[in-house]
């Protein structure tokens, strides 16, 4: 299972490959071929239920945290200018 597989989101390959991998395990290796449609087919599902998820990295997530509260002080400070300039 060397597909290699793109995501518009930061999931890795590597994840779904894992994923996969340990769900074949179940399946008796006599059932060889029964084992390999389902991984190509779990990796389908896999992959696009994570595309459609929207998610994002903790790194990405921590970012536009630090964002919103960068963005919030100053919402704040220009809320207490405005309330000085009127009072």
């Amino acid at each position: 299972m060397a597909e290699t597989i793109k995501f518009n989101t930061m999931i890795k390959a590597e994840v779904v490959e894992d994923i996969v991998n340990k769900a074949e395990q179940f399946i008796p290796e006599d059932l060889k071929s029964m084992r390999q449609e389902f991984g190509q087919n779990m990796k389908s599902i896999l992959t696009a239920t994570l595309q459609k998820a929207d998610l994002v990295t903790r790194e990405e997530f921590e970012v536009q945290k630090a964002v919103l509260a960068k963005t919030r002080a100053k919402l704040d400070a220009l809320e207490k200018q405005l309330d000085q300039l009127n009072g």
